[in-house]
């Protein structure tokens, strides 16, 4: 559903879990990026900055566990087949299996906590690693405020118990894509129209809503823990 946003690109399913295959395209030439997408988008969002960073280096865009058109298993009591180690684990496997024993990252919003757990598990993998738009998940709970939860309602909204928040959003993906995207400062007129469809089919597929609401259930909890481990072993 996005082949027209990424012209001359490939497609790709890769194996990287049992039961779990991730999509992903590749294009461009040099060195190898992988480019991991937030919430609630998918690959697709870097369609307008791909076809110049092809220039120099060879692509790999993917779709997150739980997301686009990778796989969206059921989440385990808790919540660790979603957590970021996990999800990391999926891109280094996805990486290698399309021939990359090293490469750089880029990654935006919950791409980027995957890419912090990449970098973190395996730096021997990670070449150069770019993070947009985060803080750690840890210090972002730890310091949250009111202002804070107002304005980034869902996490908070879909670390709630299952099915709640998946049948809230289920009923109308649509209406939920606008309320998250749609109320940031600049709202949706910075996006192509074609780029919100595809968030928008995504979302609506089976299993969708609850692969991001696992993502987000993980990062409440089994994270925390993770990052905690990280903070004792520097202390």
């Amino acid at each position: 559903m996005t082949d027209d946003l990424f012209p001359g690109f490939d497609r790709h399913h890769v194996p990287v879990d049992e039961g779990v295959t991730l999509f992903a395209r590749t294009g461009g030439q040099g060195p190898a990026l992988l480019l991991l997408h937030g919430h609630p988008q998918t690959h697709a969002i870097w369609h307008r900055v791909a076809p110049v960073l092809a220039r120099h280096f060879h692509l790999v865009l993917a779709d997150l566990r739980g997301y686009g058109a990778s796989d969206k298993p059921p989440g385990d009591a808790d919540h660790g087949n979603y957590s970021k180690r996990v999800m990391a684990r999926d891109l280094l496997r996805l990486m290698r299996r399309l021939g990359h024993a090293r490469f750089a990252v880029l990654a935006h919003d919950r791409g980027a906590r995957v890419a912090h757990r990449l970098g973190m598990d395996h730096p021997g993998a990670v070449e150069r690693l770019a993070l947009l738009d985060i803080a750690p998940t840890l210090a972002m709970y730890e310091q949250t405020t009111r202002e804070f939860a107002s304005a980034y309602w869902h996490w908070f909204f879909l670390i709630q118990g299952a099915p709640l928040p998946e049948r809230l959003i289920t009923a109308d993906p649509g209406a939920y894509l606008r309320d998250v995207m749609g109320r940031r400062s600049a709202g949706l007129a910075p996006f192509d129209p074609r780029a919100l469809a595809a968030y928008q089919a995504a979302l609506a597929q089976p299993g969708a809503a609850h692969g991001l609401c696992e993502d987000y259930r993980a990062s409440a909890g089994i994270d925390l823990e993770h990052d905690r481990e990280d903070r004792k072993s520097v202390v």
